[in-house]
Protein backbone atom coordinates (compact mmCIF):
# COMPACT_ATOMS: atom_id res chain seq x y z
CA UNK A 1 0.00 0.00 0.00
CA UNK A 2 2.88 2.80 1.22
CA UNK A 3 4.92 1.63 -2.09
CA UNK A 4 2.16 1.96 -4.28
CA UNK A 5 1.59 5.84 -2.47
CA UNK A 6 5.24 7.02 -3.12
CA UNK A 7 5.70 5.41 -6.82
CA UNK A 8 5.59 8.26 -9.28
CA UNK A 9 2.24 8.56 -11.03
CA UNK A 10 1.09 6.64 -13.85
CA UNK A 11 4.35 4.84 -13.58
CA UNK A 12 2.73 1.55 -12.66
CA UNK A 13 0.45 1.56 -15.74
CA UNK A 14 1.18 -1.15 -18.14
CA UNK A 15 2.46 0.11 -21.43
CA UNK A 16 -0.21 1.20 -24.37
CA UNK A 17 0.01 -1.09 -27.61
CA UNK A 18 0.95 0.87 -30.84
CA UNK A 19 -2.83 1.21 -33.13
CA UNK A 20 -3.06 -0.27 -36.49
CA UNK A 21 -6.02 1.78 -38.54
CA UNK A 22 -8.49 -0.90 -40.13
CA UNK A 23 -8.52 -0.94 -44.01
CA UNK A 24 -12.34 0.26 -44.66
CA UNK A 25 -14.31 -0.12 -47.93
CA UNK A 26 -13.78 3.53 -48.64
CA UNK A 27 -10.49 3.36 -48.50
CA UNK A 28 -9.89 0.02 -51.08
CA UNK A 29 -12.39 2.08 -53.75
CA UNK A 30 -10.17 4.75 -53.29
CA UNK A 31 -7.33 2.57 -54.33
CA UNK A 32 -9.12 0.82 -57.27
CA UNK A 33 -9.91 4.04 -58.74
CA UNK A 34 -6.41 5.41 -58.43
CA UNK A 35 -5.39 1.89 -60.07
CA UNK A 36 -8.04 1.50 -62.96
CA UNK A 37 -6.89 5.45 -63.90
CA UNK A 38 -3.60 4.69 -64.29
CA UNK A 39 -4.50 1.25 -66.22
CA UNK A 40 -6.47 3.93 -68.24
CA UNK A 41 -4.10 6.26 -68.94
CA UNK A 42 -1.22 3.70 -69.73
CA UNK A 43 -3.85 2.13 -72.07
CA UNK A 44 -4.36 4.81 -74.33
CA UNK A 45 -1.07 6.26 -74.78
CA UNK A 46 -0.31 2.83 -75.85
CA UNK A 47 -2.89 2.85 -78.31
CA UNK A 48 -1.90 6.33 -79.68
CA UNK A 49 0.89 5.08 -79.97
CA UNK A 50 -0.21 1.86 -81.77
CA UNK A 51 -2.40 4.36 -84.87
CA UNK A 52 0.40 5.98 -85.23
CA UNK A 53 2.41 3.33 -86.40
CA UNK A 54 -0.45 2.11 -88.33
CA UNK A 55 -0.50 5.45 -90.10
CA UNK A 56 2.53 5.54 -90.74
CA UNK A 57 2.50 2.06 -92.61
CA UNK A 58 -0.37 3.17 -94.81
CA UNK A 59 1.25 4.33 -98.12
CA UNK A 60 -1.23 7.87 -99.26
CA UNK A 61 -1.22 8.73 -102.63
CA UNK A 62 -0.65 12.46 -102.59
CA UNK A 63 -2.89 14.16 -105.27
CA UNK A 64 -0.34 15.96 -107.66
CA UNK A 65 -0.46 19.38 -108.71
CA UNK A 66 -3.07 20.82 -111.14
CA UNK A 67 -1.67 22.19 -114.34
CA UNK A 68 0.49 25.27 -114.37
CA UNK A 69 0.83 25.14 -110.60
CA UNK A 70 4.29 25.14 -108.73
CA UNK A 71 4.85 21.18 -107.29
CA UNK A 72 6.95 22.59 -103.96
CA UNK A 73 4.48 21.43 -101.16
CA UNK A 74 5.63 22.08 -97.50
CA UNK A 75 5.11 19.03 -95.46
CA UNK A 76 1.91 20.48 -93.30
CA UNK A 77 -0.13 20.93 -97.18
CA UNK A 78 1.21 17.63 -98.38
CA UNK A 79 -0.40 16.18 -95.39
CA UNK A 80 -3.70 18.37 -95.58
CA UNK A 81 -3.93 16.82 -99.14
CA UNK A 82 -3.78 13.78 -98.71
CA UNK A 83 -6.46 13.60 -95.78
CA UNK A 84 -8.77 16.03 -97.80
CA UNK A 85 -8.10 13.80 -101.07
CA UNK A 86 -9.40 10.55 -100.06
CA UNK A 87 -12.55 9.44 -101.69
CA UNK A 88 -15.71 9.43 -99.46
CA UNK A 89 -19.28 8.39 -100.64
CA UNK A 90 -22.18 7.66 -99.15
CA UNK A 91 -22.49 3.81 -98.90
CA UNK A 92 -25.95 3.96 -100.34
CA UNK A 93 -24.97 6.56 -102.72
CA UNK A 94 -24.70 6.44 -106.60
CA UNK A 95 -22.03 8.74 -106.71
CA UNK A 96 -18.48 8.99 -105.85
CA UNK A 97 -17.83 11.77 -104.00
CA UNK A 98 -13.75 13.29 -103.59
CA UNK A 99 -12.55 16.58 -102.32
CA UNK A 100 -9.20 17.75 -102.82
CA UNK A 101 -7.55 20.70 -101.51
CA UNK A 102 -5.94 22.94 -103.99
CA UNK A 103 -2.56 25.00 -103.18
CA UNK A 104 -4.69 28.21 -102.67
CA UNK A 105 -6.67 26.40 -99.99
CA UNK A 106 -10.08 25.93 -101.28
CA UNK A 107 -11.67 22.67 -101.37
CA UNK A 108 -13.23 21.10 -104.84
CA UNK A 109 -15.70 18.62 -104.56
CA UNK A 110 -16.00 16.01 -107.33
CA UNK A 111 -19.23 13.77 -108.30
CA UNK A 112 -18.70 10.91 -110.10
CA UNK A 113 -21.39 7.91 -111.22
CA UNK A 114 -20.67 4.81 -108.99
CA UNK A 115 -20.29 1.33 -111.03
CA UNK A 116 -22.44 -1.46 -110.18
CA UNK A 117 -21.64 -4.52 -111.28
CA UNK A 118 -25.05 -6.28 -111.21
CA UNK A 119 -24.49 -8.51 -108.74
CA UNK A 120 -26.07 -8.76 -105.17
CA UNK A 121 -28.54 -6.82 -103.91
CA UNK A 122 -29.42 -2.87 -103.64
CA UNK A 123 -29.64 -1.75 -100.04
CA UNK A 124 -31.33 1.52 -99.82
CA UNK A 125 -32.14 3.62 -97.29
CA UNK A 126 -36.04 3.83 -96.03
CA UNK A 127 -35.84 6.75 -94.56
CA UNK A 128 -34.57 8.42 -98.05
CA UNK A 129 -37.79 7.61 -99.96
CA UNK A 130 -40.68 9.66 -99.32
CA UNK A 131 -40.58 12.77 -97.81
CA UNK A 132 -41.99 14.11 -93.96
CA UNK A 133 -45.10 14.59 -94.26
CA UNK A 134 -45.06 17.99 -92.47
CA UNK A 135 -42.30 19.54 -95.18
CA UNK A 136 -43.86 17.58 -98.03
CA UNK A 137 -44.83 21.03 -99.14
CA UNK A 138 -41.25 22.36 -99.24
CA UNK A 139 -38.82 20.78 -101.97
CA UNK A 140 -35.23 19.53 -101.25
CA UNK A 141 -33.19 22.14 -102.07
CA UNK A 142 -30.31 19.40 -103.12
CA UNK A 143 -32.73 17.94 -105.66
CA UNK A 144 -33.27 21.63 -107.85
CA UNK A 145 -31.14 23.73 -110.29
CA UNK A 146 -32.15 27.14 -111.37
CA UNK A 147 -32.46 27.83 -114.99
CA UNK A 148 -34.61 31.09 -117.06
CA UNK A 149 -37.61 28.62 -116.78
CA UNK A 150 -37.89 28.34 -112.97
CA UNK A 151 -36.30 25.82 -110.79
CA UNK A 152 -35.77 22.45 -112.53
CA UNK A 153 -35.48 19.39 -110.96
CA UNK A 154 -31.76 17.03 -110.75
CA UNK A 155 -30.26 14.01 -109.20
CA UNK A 156 -28.80 14.99 -105.90
CA UNK A 157 -24.75 14.65 -105.45
CA UNK A 158 -25.54 11.36 -103.69
CA UNK A 159 -27.95 10.03 -106.63
CA UNK A 160 -31.14 10.68 -104.72
CA UNK A 161 -33.78 11.00 -107.29
CA UNK A 162 -36.79 13.48 -107.01
CA UNK A 163 -39.34 10.60 -108.12
CA UNK A 164 -37.80 8.55 -104.98
CA UNK A 165 -37.99 11.79 -102.58
CA UNK A 166 -41.39 12.97 -103.61
CA UNK A 167 -42.75 9.31 -103.53
CA UNK A 168 -45.93 8.75 -101.38
CA UNK A 169 -44.85 5.46 -99.15
CA UNK A 170 -46.44 2.80 -99.44
CA UNK A 171 -46.59 -1.02 -97.17
CA UNK A 172 -43.84 -2.88 -99.68
CA UNK A 173 -46.04 -5.55 -99.90
CA UNK A 174 -46.28 -7.19 -103.17
CA UNK A 175 -50.06 -7.59 -103.15
CA UNK A 176 -52.28 -6.46 -105.51
CA UNK A 177 -51.70 -2.59 -105.82
CA UNK A 178 -53.79 -0.03 -108.02
CA UNK A 179 -52.68 3.32 -108.81
CA UNK A 180 -55.45 6.22 -109.67
CA UNK A 181 -53.97 9.28 -111.51
CA UNK A 182 -56.47 12.47 -111.50
CA UNK A 183 -55.16 14.53 -113.61
CA UNK A 184 -56.37 18.03 -115.62
CA UNK A 185 -55.72 20.14 -111.96
CA UNK A 186 -55.42 23.26 -112.29
CA UNK A 187 -57.44 24.09 -115.37
CA UNK A 188 -60.50 24.81 -112.79
CA UNK A 189 -60.46 26.15 -109.60
CA UNK A 190 -63.18 24.18 -108.06
CA UNK A 191 -62.38 21.07 -109.96
CA UNK A 192 -58.87 21.64 -108.33
CA UNK A 193 -60.07 22.55 -105.29
CA UNK A 194 -62.33 19.17 -104.94
CA UNK A 195 -60.13 16.29 -106.18
CA UNK A 196 -57.14 17.94 -103.37
CA UNK A 197 -59.53 17.75 -100.24
CA UNK A 198 -61.91 14.63 -101.15
CA UNK A 199 -59.94 12.31 -103.03
CA UNK A 200 -57.65 9.97 -100.70
CA UNK A 201 -54.42 10.72 -100.22
CA UNK A 202 -53.18 7.60 -101.48
CA UNK A 203 -54.85 8.89 -105.14
CA UNK A 204 -52.04 10.87 -107.23
CA UNK A 205 -52.64 14.17 -108.80
CA UNK A 206 -51.51 15.69 -112.15
CA UNK A 207 -51.27 19.12 -112.63
CA UNK A 208 -51.69 20.84 -116.17
CA UNK A 209 -48.47 23.12 -116.75
CA UNK A 210 -50.93 25.34 -118.43
CA UNK A 211 -53.48 25.56 -115.36
CA UNK A 212 -53.44 28.70 -112.59
CA UNK A 213 -52.09 29.07 -109.16
CA UNK A 214 -49.80 25.91 -109.82
CA UNK A 215 -47.96 26.03 -107.13
CA UNK A 216 -50.53 27.06 -104.11
CA UNK A 217 -52.18 24.29 -105.49
CA UNK A 218 -49.65 21.75 -104.83
CA UNK A 219 -48.34 22.72 -101.77
CA UNK A 220 -52.18 22.03 -100.59
CA UNK A 221 -51.83 18.62 -102.20
CA UNK A 222 -48.50 17.75 -101.05
CA UNK A 223 -49.70 18.49 -97.56
CA UNK A 224 -52.32 16.33 -97.74
CA UNK A 225 -50.35 13.14 -98.86
CA UNK A 226 -50.76 13.43 -102.94
CA UNK A 227 -48.19 12.17 -104.99
CA UNK A 228 -48.12 14.82 -107.35
CA UNK A 229 -47.37 14.60 -111.40
CA UNK A 230 -46.85 17.56 -114.06
CA UNK A 231 -48.75 17.36 -117.52
CA UNK A 232 -46.64 18.55 -120.89
CA UNK A 233 -48.36 19.41 -123.61
CA UNK A 234 -48.11 17.23 -126.83
CA UNK A 235 -49.00 17.15 -130.12
CA UNK A 236 -52.08 15.28 -130.78
CA UNK A 237 -52.95 13.95 -134.98
CA UNK A 238 -55.48 16.73 -135.24
CA UNK A 239 -53.21 19.80 -134.38
CA UNK A 240 -53.60 22.42 -134.47
CA UNK A 241 -57.46 21.69 -134.64
CA UNK A 242 -56.95 20.21 -131.65
CA UNK A 243 -54.79 22.36 -129.86
CA UNK A 244 -53.12 21.67 -126.49
CA UNK A 245 -52.39 24.82 -125.14
CA UNK A 246 -49.25 27.24 -125.31
CA UNK A 247 -45.79 25.30 -125.09
CA UNK A 248 -46.90 22.46 -126.61
CA UNK A 249 -43.84 20.37 -127.96
CA UNK A 250 -44.05 19.54 -131.30
CA UNK A 251 -43.18 16.97 -134.45
CA UNK A 252 -41.99 19.61 -136.63
CA UNK A 253 -39.67 21.18 -134.05
CA UNK A 254 -36.23 21.08 -133.60
CA UNK A 255 -34.72 19.00 -129.94
CA UNK A 256 -33.10 21.56 -128.59
CA UNK A 257 -37.19 23.88 -129.03
CA UNK A 258 -38.51 21.22 -127.51
CA UNK A 259 -36.58 21.08 -124.32
CA UNK A 260 -36.81 24.11 -124.24
CA UNK A 261 -40.95 23.95 -123.62
CA UNK A 262 -39.99 20.92 -121.33
CA UNK A 263 -38.27 23.04 -119.35
CA UNK A 264 -40.77 25.98 -119.23
CA UNK A 265 -42.98 23.20 -118.06
CA UNK A 266 -40.98 21.56 -115.47
CA UNK A 267 -40.18 24.56 -114.11
CA UNK A 268 -44.14 25.56 -113.33
CA UNK A 269 -44.30 23.89 -109.92
CA UNK A 270 -41.45 21.30 -107.74
CA UNK A 271 -41.81 18.17 -105.81
CA UNK A 272 -43.42 16.05 -108.54
CA UNK A 273 -42.17 12.51 -109.67
CA UNK A 274 -42.62 12.96 -113.22
CA UNK A 275 -44.37 13.55 -116.26
CA UNK A 276 -47.37 12.60 -117.89
CA UNK A 277 -48.80 13.60 -121.38
CA UNK A 278 -51.37 15.93 -122.21
CA UNK A 279 -52.84 14.48 -125.26
CA UNK A 280 -49.91 14.16 -127.56
CA UNK A 281 -51.02 11.14 -129.84
CA UNK A 282 -48.73 12.38 -132.97
CA UNK A 283 -45.83 12.99 -130.34
CA UNK A 284 -45.83 9.98 -129.04
CA UNK A 285 -45.46 8.25 -132.30
CA UNK A 286 -42.62 9.65 -133.36
CA UNK A 287 -39.13 8.11 -131.67
CA UNK A 288 -37.13 10.84 -133.29
CA UNK A 289 -39.06 13.42 -131.09
CA UNK A 290 -39.66 11.02 -128.15
CA UNK A 291 -35.83 10.40 -127.86
CA UNK A 292 -34.13 13.66 -126.52
CA UNK A 293 -37.24 14.38 -124.66
CA UNK A 294 -36.97 11.55 -122.55
CA UNK A 295 -32.90 11.35 -122.09
CA UNK A 296 -33.67 14.87 -119.92
CA UNK A 297 -36.18 13.38 -118.30
CA UNK A 298 -34.34 10.33 -117.07
CA UNK A 299 -31.19 12.53 -116.82
CA UNK A 300 -33.08 14.63 -113.73
CA UNK A 301 -34.51 11.57 -112.08
CA UNK A 302 -38.61 11.30 -113.09
CA UNK A 303 -40.49 8.87 -114.40
CA UNK A 304 -42.63 9.31 -117.33
CA UNK A 305 -46.54 7.97 -117.46
CA UNK A 306 -48.03 7.34 -120.51
CA UNK A 307 -51.92 7.30 -120.47
CA UNK A 308 -52.56 4.76 -122.65
CA UNK A 309 -55.06 6.75 -125.03
CA UNK A 310 -52.35 5.93 -127.82
CA UNK A 311 -52.22 2.84 -129.58
CA UNK A 312 -49.18 3.92 -131.80
CA UNK A 313 -47.15 4.69 -128.56
CA UNK A 314 -43.46 4.13 -128.78
CA UNK A 315 -43.21 5.22 -125.14
CA UNK A 316 -42.04 1.74 -124.15
CA UNK A 317 -39.49 1.14 -126.19
CA UNK A 318 -37.44 4.52 -126.30
CA UNK A 319 -37.92 4.53 -122.04
CA UNK A 320 -35.79 1.23 -122.64
CA UNK A 321 -33.12 2.76 -124.81
CA UNK A 322 -32.58 5.73 -122.50
CA UNK A 323 -33.43 3.56 -118.95
CA UNK A 324 -35.82 5.68 -117.98
CA UNK A 325 -38.74 4.86 -114.90
CA UNK A 326 -41.80 4.61 -117.61
CA UNK A 327 -45.65 2.88 -116.93
CA UNK A 328 -48.84 2.81 -119.05
CA UNK A 329 -52.65 3.48 -117.74
CA UNK A 330 -54.38 0.61 -118.19
CA UNK A 331 -58.00 2.03 -117.99
CA UNK A 332 -59.27 5.28 -118.76
CA UNK A 333 -62.10 5.52 -115.91
CA UNK A 334 -64.21 7.89 -117.35
CA UNK A 335 -64.28 8.43 -121.14
CA UNK A 336 -68.58 8.10 -119.92
CA UNK A 337 -69.23 10.45 -117.38
CA UNK A 338 -71.89 8.63 -115.49
CA UNK A 339 -70.86 7.79 -111.71
CA UNK A 340 -72.27 3.96 -113.04
CA UNK A 341 -70.02 4.05 -115.84
CA UNK A 342 -67.12 5.13 -113.71
CA UNK A 343 -67.70 2.68 -111.13
CA UNK A 344 -67.81 -0.33 -113.65
CA UNK A 345 -64.06 0.98 -115.04
CA UNK A 346 -62.70 1.41 -111.43
CA UNK A 347 -64.41 -2.57 -111.32
CA UNK A 348 -62.63 -3.50 -114.62
CA UNK A 349 -59.42 -1.82 -113.22
CA UNK A 350 -59.30 -3.94 -110.19
CA UNK A 351 -59.96 -7.15 -112.58
CA UNK A 352 -56.71 -6.35 -114.75
CA UNK A 353 -55.06 -5.35 -111.03
CA UNK A 354 -55.77 -9.19 -109.43
CA UNK A 355 -54.81 -10.78 -112.54
CA UNK A 356 -50.99 -8.54 -113.72
CA UNK A 357 -50.38 -8.14 -110.01
CA UNK A 358 -50.94 -3.89 -110.65
CA UNK A 359 -52.54 -1.96 -112.49
CA UNK A 360 -53.16 2.08 -113.05
CA UNK A 361 -56.16 4.16 -114.11
CA UNK A 362 -56.56 7.39 -115.44
CA UNK A 363 -59.34 10.10 -114.42
CA UNK A 364 -59.83 13.84 -115.27
CA UNK A 365 -61.12 15.92 -112.17
CA UNK A 366 -64.79 16.08 -113.02
CA UNK A 367 -67.33 16.08 -110.41
CA UNK A 368 -68.45 12.68 -111.26
CA UNK A 369 -64.89 10.87 -111.74
CA UNK A 370 -63.84 12.47 -108.08
CA UNK A 371 -67.12 11.01 -106.56
CA UNK A 372 -66.97 7.69 -107.94
CA UNK A 373 -63.15 7.15 -107.20
CA UNK A 374 -63.84 8.32 -103.53
CA UNK A 375 -66.75 5.91 -103.41
CA UNK A 376 -64.68 3.07 -104.62
CA UNK A 377 -61.36 3.86 -102.55
CA UNK A 378 -63.55 3.38 -99.41
CA UNK A 379 -63.76 -0.09 -99.15
CA UNK A 380 -60.70 -1.83 -101.28
CA UNK A 381 -58.42 -2.64 -98.37
CA UNK A 382 -61.61 -4.92 -97.26
CA UNK A 383 -60.87 -6.80 -100.87
CA UNK A 384 -57.01 -6.97 -100.41
CA UNK A 385 -56.16 -3.87 -102.64
CA UNK A 386 -53.78 -1.65 -102.32
CA UNK A 387 -53.70 2.03 -103.72
CA UNK A 388 -50.38 3.16 -104.07
CA UNK A 389 -48.51 6.27 -106.16
CA UNK A 390 -47.45 6.02 -109.37
CA UNK A 391 -44.22 6.17 -108.32
CA UNK A 392 -44.41 2.61 -106.83
CA UNK A 393 -45.20 0.92 -109.80
CA UNK A 394 -42.82 2.65 -111.92
CA UNK A 395 -40.07 1.90 -109.50
CA UNK A 396 -40.96 -1.85 -110.20
CA UNK A 397 -41.25 -1.82 -113.69
CA UNK A 398 -36.95 -0.84 -113.87
CA UNK A 399 -36.17 -3.71 -111.08
CA UNK A 400 -33.44 -6.17 -113.91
Amino acid sequence: MGTDLHAPLGQNRPSARRRIPRFSPAIAFACFTVASMLGLSIYALRGDEALRQIASDTPVTPQPPAAGQPSGIDKHDAAARQSVGMPRSNPNSGANVERTLTDDGSVVTKYTPRPRDGGGPVLIDAQRIGQDPHMAAQPNEALLEDSPYGRLPIVGPDGLRPMDQYARPWSGARGTRVAIVVSGLGLSQTGTQRAIRELPPTVTLAFAASGNSLQRWMQEARRNGHEILIQVPLEPFDYPANDPGPGTLLTRNSGKENLRRLHEAMGKITNYTGIMNYLGGRYLADANALEPVFREISKRGLLFLDDGTSAQSKTEIIAKTVEMPHVFGDVTLDGQLQSDAILKKLDELERIASRKGMAIGVASAFDESIDAIRQWSEKTSQRGIEIVGVSALANESVEP
